[in-house]
């Protein structure tokens, strides 16, 4: 049973990158079972609307499955067009959109590395600034930019990840600077490792799934529905005054590592 009102966010409108699949699904779910209507987009339109599918069923709300590629603006720009046009405004904005893999930083290639930026920190501010200019300058509204802690000290194998989830902090903040006296808010979320997610099942398999457990302070990893319950939130007037952060829900991993170890966890 949820712990919000479940017309919190009745008349809204989300539009959610990444939300085909994993947390930003999860994140969808969450906000069309409190009063809101989505759009998700991913670039596999049938894998689109197999999630389009299960959402409006699991939840009696809307949901509309739309293919673009974040690192395509005239893709996002399409995407938000048949937005406008079905449900008629975009209250709030997830930016979900990412890549990541392991790879030494010896061997990831120029292309590599660049792709994952494209995707994460370029697809980012894709995504807000198109948003901005088709919806959000004119009437208000919520992003949400999805990070990581990656970057907080420094996590071998992932340089690529780490410093586009770094740009997207850096999109975060100054986007809210600049925009907040229009009505939009810009936050973000950075989750820690989450169960049932595609990127731990291919991250951290087996011995590293145990060593990685054993450095979160709480004993366990996230669920899924914990961060979309954090996206709630901050979408609900009860975030009102946050503007600008990038909240970690991680169970205190990024904090843990040393510290557990030093505890013998």
């Amino acid at each position: 049973m949820s712990v919000f009102r479940e017309d919190v966010l009745e008349g809204k409108v989300a539009f959610v990158t990444g939300g085909g699949s994993g947390i930003c699904k999860g994140i969808t779910k969450a906000l069309m079972a409190h009063g809101a209507k989505a759009v998700i987009t991913s670039r596999k339109q049938e894998r689109l609307d197999a999630a389009a599918k299960e959402l409006a069923e699991a939840t009696e709300s809307e949901c509309l499955g739309v293919a673009c590629d974040v690192r395509q603006p005239e893709t996002v720009e399409a995407a938000l067009d048949r937005a406008l046009e079905r449900f008629g405004g975009v209250d709030v904005v997830v930016n979900g959109a990412a890549g990541n893999f392991l790879a030494p930083a010896a061997q990831l290639s120029y292309n590599a590395f660049r792709t994952v930026l494209e995707i994460d920190s370029i697809g980012t501010y894709t995504v807000c600034r198109a948003a901005f200019d088709k919806h959000l300058k004119a009437n208000g509204g919520t992003i949400l930019n999805i990070s990581a802690t990656l970057h907080y000290g420094a996590t071998p194998l992932q340089t690529h990840a780490a410093a586009a989830k770094a740009a997207v902090d850096a999109v975060t903040r100054s986007l809210a600077v600049e925009w907040g006296r229009l009505g939009i808010r810009v936050n973000g979320i950075a989750p820690g490792p989450i169960d049932g997610t595609e990127g731990i099942s291919r991250l951290a398999p087996g011995k590293a799934r145990d060593a990685m457990i054993a450095a979160i302070p709480i004993g366990r990893m996230g669920e899924i529905e914990e961060i979309a319950n954090v996206a709630l939130f901050l979408c609900t007037d009860a975030a009102s005054l946050i503007h600008g952060e990038t909240i970690v829900a991680d169970g205190g991993h990024w904090l843990g590592g040393p510290a557990m170890q030093l505890l013998g966890g």
